[in-house]
């Protein structure tokens, strides 16, 4: 059973590998062999709506992307040239799933922060450097994924154990 979970795991990694920003890594999740790209390179633009992350710190607030479509999740924030501080992308999984995510024509370094079914974090990707194709992989299984700019994690003292909410995945 373990050998077959481990072997779920590596398939999950090697298929990140050949082409997808992100991939579902546990049993019955559903890996993509082939990545989605806008056309003309062009970043996308999703409609923002407000997130907020309570650390020891006090809320943080976020205008967020919901990227929540197989297409949406794929192209993510690949081709972004920049994104103001208070913005973000969330990736929403309607299954929590080991997830791992990498950089590809990603052009700005991220923090990414992956999020269990109960809206707290389960561990967050410091500085992902941009074209990085290291798969970041969660500490458990993901419910949802945000990615804000490099640095503010740790300068908003956002961690492990806070607490996500938003009016779509993460009610207050």
């Amino acid at each position: 059973m373990i050998r077959a979970r481990m072997a779920a795991v590596a398939a999950g990694f090697m298929i990140l590998a050949a082409g997808i920003g992100f991939t579902s890594m546990g049993a019955g999740g559903s890996a993509r062999a082939q990545s989605t790209v806008a056309p003309s390179g062009q970043p996308q633009h999703l409609q923002t709506e407000p997130l907020v992350v309570h650390t020891t710190h006090g809320p943080q607030a976020f205008k967020v992307q919901f990227a929540d479509t197989e297409q949406t999740r794929e192209i993510g924030l690949m081709f972004r040239k920049d994104m103001p501080a208070g913005e973000g992308m969330i990736f929403e999984f309607f299954q929590p799933q080991p997830v791992a995510f990498w950089m590809r024509n990603t052009v700005l370094p991220l923090d990414i922060i992956f999020i269990g079914q109960d809206g707290r974090i389960l561990n967050v990707a410091a500085n992902a450097r941009p074209f990085d194709e290291t798969p970041l992989p969660s500490a458990g299984d993901a419910r949802a994924v945000l990615e804000i700019n490099a640095g503010l994690a740790v300068r908003l003292g956002i961690k492990a154990g806070d607490k996500i909410t938003d009016a779509r995945i993460f009610h207050p």
